[in-house]
């Protein structure tokens, strides 16, 4: 028999008591009715033996206190099968319960998902006898690293300390001392509450009652006051990919806090920081570097050698007459990209000018200012300032 057939039928009618009578009193009656339809007393009468179901199924509810108490409070909220529209709904609809409890139909002992699994523990189907509640899904973490530059472009494998809400160890997750929380009456377990939008539809808010969890603790647990929920520190490898930049943050799917009643974990994200280096910046993909170089080099041309990140110089030519501040590129050399191929390095010559010198090189220096005595560098500069 399905949970829809179980709250829609009357229980209190079938053992013909009324809805405040007596332990006593109930257990009088079934006695009674179970002596006159008995199948011992009524061979052959397929009437009488299932009149006989329908009593010893009620008695096994209303008998129980706290079957009794989870019924009472399920037919409180939805009547004899049909839902009760809250104020302000206007008019009156049927509400199959059908749907309600996820379709379950008239299936032997099947409640379909949905709230029909709130009410699995209600007549001890599904072998647990205590009620279950939907999944819940556990919190995302939020933390920070800092990382070198060398590990930001290499990736890295650090260590995290990690503080956040996992289920309490004192009493499972449960939030009662004694393991035996029951299900909200408010919520009947989903941990939501409908609240009207207008326009004829509803939107969902977490019970106020059970805060979302759709358990309430009789006995709430000293450590976590009944919430079910205890902080916990712990301390994990993140593994950080290459290439990652300076604020990006990182998303890790399932390593947050764990769920509750076989929920999903929440995600981590991580946030990176990272450092300077004292020769090497970067620039998207690129790294970025300044090689001083001198005179004669920029004037002549040459070969000059240009370190690299965590691995061997690289040697590039230089050609004659090659300007301040022209950059040049030595490919693959860069940061790690997210299809796992290289960027370049990207290297900006910087001419240096010599503080001091030798006699030898200012007689150098002097013989070449004669030699280029008729060179102005800057005629180019005013004829452009003239014509401007």
């Amino acid at each position: 028999m399905s949970t829809k057939d179980f709250i829609e039928k009357d229980y209190y009618k079938v053992l013909g008591v009324p809805k405040d009578a007596t332990e006593a009193e109930i257990k009088k009656a079934y006695r009674k009715l179970a002596r006159e339809f008995h199948p011992d007393a009524n061979k052959g009468n397929a009437k009488a033996e299932e009149r006989f179901k329908e009593i010893s199924e009620a008695n096994d509810v209303l008998g129980d206190p706290k079957k009794r108490k989870e019924y009472d409070e399920a037919r409180a909220l939805f009547g004899n099968g049909g839902f009760r529209p809250g104020p302000g709904a206007g008019g009156s609809f049927n509400f199959d319960l059908g749907d309600l409890f996820g379709g379950g139909g008239a299936q032997s002992g099947g409640f379909g998902g949905g709230l029909g699994d709130v009410f699995g523990g209600l007549f001890n189907r599904g072998g647990t006898g205590a009620p279950r509640t939907q999944p819940r899904r556990g919190q995302d973490i939020d933390t920070e690293v800092t990382l070198s530059f060398t590990e930001a472009i290499e990736g890295a494998t650090v260590p995290l300390r990690m503080t956040s809400q996992q289920p309490c160890k004192a009493c499972s997750g449960t939030g009662d001392k004694n393991g035996t929380p029951r299900v909200c009456p408010t919520c009947v377990g989903t941990g939501q509450v409908a609240r009207g939008s207008g326009g004829g539809f509803s939107l969902t808010d977490p019970c106020p009652d059970c805060k979302g969890r759709g358990l309430i603790a009789e006995h709430p647990c000293l450590e976590c006051k009944g919430s079910g929920r205890a902080k916990s520190s712990r301390t994990m490898q993140v593994r950080i990919p290459a290439g990652v930049t300076d604020g990006q943050r990182i998303r890790l799917r399932g390593k947050g806090a764990p769920g509750e009643r076989g929920g999903p974990a929440g995600d981590l994200y991580v946030t990176v920081h990272v450092g300077e280096h004292p020769v090497f910046g970067r620039k998207g993909d690129n790294l970025t570097v300044t090689v001083p170089v001198t005179f004669a080099e920029a004037a002549l041309g040459g070969e000059v050698r240009v370190p690299t990140l965590g691995g061997p110089a690289v040697t590039l030519k230089l050609p004659p007459g090659t300007p301040n501040g022209r950059t040049m590129r030595a490919r693959g050399k860069g940061a790690v990209r997210k299809d796992g191929t290289r960027g370049d390095l990207l290297v900006t010559v910087e001419v240096r000018v010599p503080k001091d010198l030798s006699g030898k090189a200012r007689d150098a220096l002097e013989a070449y200012r004669e030699a280029t005595a008729g060179e102005d560098p800057r005629a180019e500069l005013f004829e452009a300032a003239k014509g401007a």
